[in-house]
């Protein structure tokens, strides 16, 4: 039997091996939404629970964010020298530990505690994920690879309302809807661990599949943060992501609370909830498709992706007229449009690295750009839990309408691809 399975992986192409491996990527994005967005689905009953106020809910957010945009910064660099595949299996495995322990806590505090061991855990997601499409697949197919792995977030995110809060009332309580989760990730890590090699080690390729794949790669040394900072695009890439992933966050987050703010009841609008999350994992396939077909059509890359990213920086401004509707439907309309809007330009933010710098730095410099994101979420996090406390969320709401079209005017300008800037 063993000696079948392998006659039949030998015959896998490098294609089906490559998105196979975008596939379990996906899953892995998937898994790891669940379990953040278990907190955000069940914020109004912790709220409920504690008397928290916004703010309060606003410090546990901040936790796993704090952790988040640290453990990106470095995690980047980390996947860069530990390589793919040993990153990623650290990764998963220390977040899914985490999530099973959540249970222990007794309060913020500790909750928070175990959120920031969680954020730790999962900032290496996107490094990885990245790194491996840099590794396994041409130009022309990175950016429905990303939007493959990238659609993750929304799928997840949409999957958890019904996962996290069907746990909540079979159980009666919070504790188990926040571990069992955990559960996910260690079945992911076999799949992972049978499936992703680099593809000049790979078993299932034959020695004529590997030789494409490295003539797509360019050979060099992984630089160093002070050279890849030298570099504007490195800069355009960590501010686009700074000024627009604070976005996602506030609706992933918040859109829950925000709901309740406007008086409708989670559980009855739990359709209204998840339907933003899908509408995201549409601009996922969109924005990977349209650049993709650009790029088929013979158009220059970066140009492929610049396209899609203004595009998309106008259509998260509809935030705005969200503050001035109490009518439940166009609400989520307006959040659908700005959330698959975002989806959209992030997958070209995430899919940059890939086109500009050799497969030796993309973590790196994904890093970097998600540790900028994440100090600037932290910073968004708390604003929003002091202004909605004291105001109301149609001030957020303005602010995350305006503030993406810096972010695209940021990566206009900047973004470019030099003919030596591979250092």
């Amino acid at each position: 039997m063993y000696h079948a399975l392998t006659a039949t992986k030998s015959r896998w192409t490098a294609k089906q091996v490559r998105w196979s491996i975008a596939a379990v990527l996906f899953l892995s994005t998937v898994i790891n939404y669940i379990d953040r967005q278990s907190v955000a689905v069940l914020g109004p009953f912790l709220q409920r629970d504690f008397r928290w106020t916004h703010q309060d809910f606003a410090y546990l957010i901040v936790s796993f964010r704090i952790a988040y945009a640290v453990g990106q910064t470095f995690c980047g660099r980390l996947v860069d020298k530990l390589g793919t595949r040993r990153a990623l299996s650290l990764s998963v495995a220390w977040y899914s530990l985490s999530a099973l322990l959540s249970p222990l806590a007794r309060g913020l505090g500790s909750l928070c505690v175990f959120r920031f061991l969680l954020g730790t855990g999962e900032s290496a997601n996107w490094p990885a994920a990245t790194k491996a499409v840099s590794e396994w697949f041409p130009k022309q197919e990175r950016g429905w690879a990303v939007a493959l792995f990238d659609s993750g977030s929304s799928v997840g995110a949409a999957i958890a309302p019904f996962f996290v809060l069907g746990l909540y009332k079979a159980f009666g309580s919070w504790r188990p809807a926040l571990a069992i989760p955990g559960l996910l990730g260690f079945a992911w890590l076999i799949a992972w661990r049978a499936i992703y090699r680099k593809p000049e080690e790979h078993p299932w390729l034959q020695p004529e599949d590997r030789q494409p794949i490295r003539e797509e790669r360019a050979t060099v040394h992984s630089a160093r943060w002070s050279e890849l900072l030298r570099i504007p695009a490195t800069w355009g890439i960590i501010l686009g992501r700074s000024l627009t992933d604070p976005v996602w966050f506030f609706i992933s987050d918040w859109f829950a609370i925000y709901l309740a703010s406007k008086h409708f009841n989670l559980e009855q609008g739990i359709l209204g909830f998840w339907i933003p999350f899908v509408a995201a994992d549409i601009g996922n396939f969109a924005g990977g498709g349209v650049s993709s077909l650009l790029v088929r059509r013979g158009w220059n890359v970066i140009a492929a992706r610049k396209a899609v990213i203004v595009v998309c920086g106008l259509g998260m401004t509809l935030l705005i007229p969200a503050v001035f509707t109490n009518q439940m439907w166009v609400i989520v309309a307006l959040f659908s449009v700005s959330t698959c809007s975002y989806a959209a330009w992030s997958t070209m933010a995430l899919t940059l690295p890939s086109d500009i710098y050799p497969s030796e730095s993309v973590a790196s410099v994904s890093g970097l750009s998600g540790g900028g994101a994440g100090v600037a979420t932290v910073i968004s996090t708390l604003l929003i839990g002091w202004v909605a406390d004291r105001y109301s969320f149609g001030p957020v709401l303005t602010m995350a309408s305006v503030v993406p079209l810096a972010a695209t005017l940021l990566v206009l300008l900047l973004v470019r691809m030099p003919g030596n800037q591979h250092t």
